[in-house]
């Protein structure tokens, strides 16, 4: 009888998972965002990809910019900005819980995933916001995750994230949200989508996903993919050919660009059609 087969060890169980079960308070510092927690819960992330709380309310005008920092300083060791806002009239305690939520969701899309070795955790830090609706951290990784499917889902359009934001045409189909034509009319040429989140006051993350639907579309330029150099023998030509003569003028020759816009996303495969309407109309 041979020796019993002892079970594979668990799987590392990620950070937040950690945290949770550890019931920690305090806030965790990574790369891209700061974790606030209570009781192993999430109730405020801080990242500076993301638009925050005080740039929406700003933005929005529910808040003047002085307001906010009244806020700040009202807060105080009691950590009470949070019900400053409220008290002071310029939100409803619902608005503040749903901007607040939206606001952290959309920095946990920028600040995830967390690696051990790039972290750092303060026992005890708190926000002066305060504790306004805490998440549990199952919750955040499953919207995360869900949000990271969806702009997966466009990734050929993916160059579009940090580049200047350049509509093409002028006209603007039917078909298009109230956001997309707000970025739309916003873009100059010179914003990037997540330089246009801010100005706006609105989630980077919903910002790409637009960004990505509108050059699916054909409404706003793609960056074209950088061509890599070959290589070639001394004397020769880009394409291996013999150099040509003294005096001679080789042929121009287009680039040849991968086409981008081939997809079996049906959702894509609309806004493609559409594309090649508005294009055959221009």
């Amino acid at each position: 009888m041979g020796l019993p087969i002892s079970p594979p060890p668990p799987a590392p169980a990620g950070l937040l998972d950690r945290f949770a079960a550890e019931r920690v308070t305090g806030a965790l510092s990574g790369p891209h965002g700061c974790f606030y927690f209570l009781d192993g819960a999430v109730y405020c992330i801080e990242s500076t990809a993301a638009p925050g709380l005080g740039s929406r309310l700003t933005a929005a005008g529910k808040v003047p910019p002085q307001g906010w920092e009244y806020a700040a300083e009202a807060a105080g060791d009691r950590r009470t900005g949070g019900r400053f806002l409220v008290e002071e009239g310029w939100l409803t305690q619902g608005e503040l819980e749903i901007c607040h939520l939206a606001a952290l969701l959309d920095a946990a899309f920028f600040a995830l995933p967390l690696l051990p070795g790039a972290t750092s955790f303060t026992p005890g830090t708190a926000h002066w916001l305060g504790v306004i609706r805490p998440v549990s951290t199952a919750a955040l990784q499953q919207a995360t995750a869900r949000r990271r499917a969806l702009l997966d889902r466009l990734q050929p359009w993916a160059a579009a994230d940090t580049s200047p934001v350049i509509p093409v045409g002028t006209r603007i189909p039917a078909a298009t949200t109230r956001r997309q034509r707000r970025l739309l009319d916003r873009a100059d040429g010179r914003h990037t989508p997540y330089e246009l989140a801010r100005v706006l006051g609105e989630s980077a993350f919903a910002t790409l996903l637009d960004i990505r639907l509108l050059a699916a579309a054909g409404l706003v330029q793609v960056p074209p993919p950088p061509t890599p150099l070959p290589r070639r023998s001394p004397g020769a030509c880009l394409d291996g050919s013999p150099a040509p003569a003294p005096g001679h003028t080789a042929p121009v020759r287009p680039l040849l660009l991968p086409d981008v816009f081939d997809t079996a996303d049906p959702t894509i495969a609309l806004l493609v059609r559409l594309r090649t309407a508005l294009e055959e109309e221009l």
